[in-house]
């Protein structure tokens, strides 16, 4: 009885070394192969590059424009009221404080408008570029055997590209017990980057503390 069971035990740690070896042997015939890009360097290397950032600093431009033009009519304004304050009576005076106080809050309503209208026209500018990115990490990762590709800017690495059966958000939800009700993402996509091509800032209104347009990153 005894030579039986040892023979059974033989053979299943045979069994399992087999199989051990197999795995083994299947990862080395496909090994895992990680490459990393600069999202922002190859960005700033392709040609749409600086198209965008003639066509953001062109927009920038315009937005800056319009702010100098409001901020010169209300210090006109501000001016002509300080030289006559001391002869209006007091119903023209109110009227026109009232005037100056909306002229102001005007100026700055417009340059948080023009704040997020140049950050929308900086994505939409740079969308068809990442996108072409992606692509090509696709393309690259595929034709070079790459099973992950990561993006090397800043502290955190991104993931650019992944096998879908890399993906265990769903097994997580699951483990949580959460159904998942969306298709899990595949993949980051460069995307969360920063833009290769930042807008000057704008000049800023004296007197009405910051009133820079910018690009937020």
């Amino acid at each position: 009885m005894n030579s039986v069971k040892s023979l059974r035990l033989a053979l299943a740690a045979a069994l399992l070394t087999a199989g051990t070896l197999a795995t083994t042997t299947a990862q080395a015939q496909a090994p895992l192969k990680i490459g990393y890009t600069s999202v922002q360097y190859v960005l700033s290397q392709m040609p749409e590059s600086k198209q965008i950032e003639s066509s953001l600093k062109t927009y920038n431009d315009q937005l800056t424009a319009q702010m100098k033009s409001k901020y010169t009519d209300y210090q006109a304004k501000l001016d002509a009221y300080q030289k006559s304050a001391n002869t209006m009576t007091d119903v023209v005076k109110a009227d026109k404080e009232k005037e100056l106080t909306g002229l102001q809050q005007s100026i700055q309503e417009f340059q948080r408008s023009a704040e997020q209208s140049l950050q929308q026209k900086q994505q939409s500018l740079i969308r068809p570029a990442l996108d072409k990115l992606q692509k090509t990490i696709d393309d690259v990762a595929t034709e070079n055997g790459y099973t992950y590709v990561l993006n090397s800017d800043g502290d955190t690495p991104t993931l650019l590209h992944g096998p879908k059966d890399g993906d265990i958000s769903d097994i997580v939800l699951k483990k949580m017990g959460i159904t998942p009700t969306a298709p899990a993402p595949l993949k980051s996509g460069p995307s969360g980057t920063a833009s290769p091509a930042p807008a000057a800032p704008a000049s800023s209104a004296p007197g009405l503390g910051k009133s820079k347009i910018k690009s937020k990153k």
